[in-house]
């Protein structure tokens, strides 16, 4: 039934050429009464650092060195600007990507993070809840503190990001374990051969495994509401946070005196070793951390599904370049390679640029480790409904009917 104007029960009824189409009104998300306040993805940065002891915040915020490569991620941005088209028909847009046979709401994801369950009680569970219940991919972090097994589980993880040792023995261990855990994608980050020299860490009194002091004590109790409801009870229900996923076996302790991590001699991994992961690993396998053309025409001679274009948020090599640098170059080189991204992402634009520049797909990493630590479950799916947001109203100003449809036309370097 038609009313007055067009609008019927159903929707709103299309006149001249597509008479009698009708478009399905927009769904309202509704937000509750505690997240109204948070506009941005930024927002949820400013809450966080409130809510966690200095020392975990700046772990999560921090970078390597000078932050350089941090700064330069976001600032790039800004030396792209939009060429829009005018007086296209949106009404009808969609955001959905297909990646990997998969179709999913939008085209981002979430990052891998290390020790998100400080963030929040069961943090690394809470951000792969929020991805699947938004059908957007979130990749279960090698640090994490909860075994890669209930993330796959309570979950739905279907993505996993690890970091190897060049020891065959232990890669097809490890490779074993993420396989019979359910797991489909395997990401090896491959730009960690070293620790990096992270000076802020070191001032704010954070180390891995955390060292007890009394200013950690301290933090913690200045923090009581982190302190009970995030590492309290996460002491009760599973007793103290394990480096759960770094091997085939269970890792030590995030809180110790003397304990050492056993990561491995990571600078002896090299590109036979993603041979050795591909002949094992039946599913999808992408290598992040790439930076260089070259290193993506290997990864693909090497059997690699997809890469992700990173310098690891700023966190390794100070200096390095910004993903947005040399995707094009990238993309141009491998073709219909399946080429993701990562590293200062933070609005709907941002998204659409790196889209534009080539990119198949987006990741972000900290903002959703805010809004975990901001508002926990509810947080990181407003989070992700705010980006949502931005960038079906963005592509509506450039005249997008698809995301799939944007292309280096919409896009001017300044």
């Amino acid at each position: 039934m038609t009313g007055k104007d067009g609008v019927s029960a159903g929707g709103i009824e299309l006149s001249g050429p597509t008479k009698g189409r009708y478009v399905e009104p927009r769904k309202e998300v509704s937000t509750p009464t505690r997240l109204t306040k948070f506009l941005c993805l930024d927002d949820f940065e400013i809450s966080a650092q409130r809510k966690l002891p200095r020392q975990i915040f700046g772990y999560y915020a921090g970078a390597a060195e000078t932050n350089q490569s941090r700064e330069a991620n976001r600032a790039l941005f800004k030396q792209y600007a939009f060429v829009p088209r005018v007086l296209v028909n949106v009404s009808e847009r969609s955001q959905r990507k297909s990646l990997f046979g998969h179709v999913y709401d939008a085209p981002f994801g979430i990052a891998p993070m290390g020790l998100a369950g400080l963030s929040t009680f069961n943090g690394d569970v809470v951000l792969a809840q929020s991805g699947a219940s938004e059908n957007i991919p979130a990749i279960a972090s090698a640090t994490s503190l909860a075994p890669l097994e209930r993330i796959a589980d309570e979950g739905q993880s279907r993505w996993f990001q690890s970091y190897l040792p060049g020891e065959d023995a232990r890669i097809e261990a490890m490779v074993d374990r993420v396989e019979s855990a359910g797991f489909e994608h395997f990401i090896l980050t491959a730009d960690v051969p070293v620790a990096a020299n992270r000076e802020n860490n070191v001032r704010a009194g954070f180390s891995i495994p955390l060292t007890p002091s009394l200013r950690l004590a301290w933090d913690g109790l200045t923090h009581s509401r982190w302190l009970l409801k995030t590492w309290f009870a996460t002491y009760y229900k599973y007793g103290v946070p394990h480096f759960e996923n770094m091997d085939a076996f269970r890792g030590p302790p995030i809180l110790s005196r003397n304990v050492v991590r056993a990561i491995g001699a990571r600078d002896q991994l090299a590109w036979r070793h993603v041979s050795l992961i591909r002949k094992r690993w039946k599913k999808t396998l992408i290598i992040k951390g790439i930076l260089a053309p070259e290193d993506a025409r290997l990864a693909r001679e090497h059997g690699a599904d997809g890469i992700i274009v990173s310098n690891h948020g700023g966190r390794q090599l100070d200096g390095a370049a910004s993903a947005l640098h040399v995707l094009s170059e990238i993309k141009h080189m491998t073709g219909d390679f399946t080429v993701m991204v990562d590293g200062g992402f933070r609005r709907g634009s941002d998204v659409l640029k790196a889209l534009a520049l080539g990119a198949d797909f987006v990741f972000l990493g900290r903002p959703f480790m805010f809004a975990a630590a901001a508002a926990g479950l509810e947080g990181v799916r407003h989070a992700i409904q705010l980006l949502k947001a931005e960038i079906d109203r963005d592509m509506a100003m450039l005249g997008l009917h698809d995301v799939n449809e944007i292309s280096g036309d919409f896009i001017k370097r300044i």
